[in-house]
């Protein structure tokens, strides 16, 4: 092996350092595989706790938090929802839709 050449001699190095391979994406699991088989034929994911929260204050005027709580929402995502401005807090647990812009 040359490492530095002679006179009259061109460089001829043999790098010792092996190239680097592109990564390799992990291959999914069966399970996860199954998993999103399922929700495709079953005509996609279902709605999210903030969004059937959200579509049932737009079909009110007020919703009360027992309303959200027989639905199945807790409590603390109507404080969620508050602060990220999609419910208005009316009252001591009534809460109406936000109105939003069209973007």
């Amino acid at each position: 092996m040359k490492w530095l050449p002679r006179l009259n001699e061109t460089a001829n190095f043999e790098s010792p350092i092996p190239l680097e391979r592109p990564p390799q994406l992990p291959t999914r699991r069966k399970r996860d595989r199954d998993r999103e088989e399922r929700i495709r034929l079953a005509g996609g994911p279902k709605p999210s706790l903030r969004e059937k929260a959200y579509a049932f204050a737009r079909e009110r005027a007020t919703v009360r938090t027992c309303d959200f709580t027989a639905l199945g929402i807790p409590r603390h995502y109507l404080a969620w929802m508050c602060e990220e401005g999609l419910l208005v807090k009316v009252a001591y647990g009534v809460y109406r839709a936000a109105e939003r812009e069209a973007a």
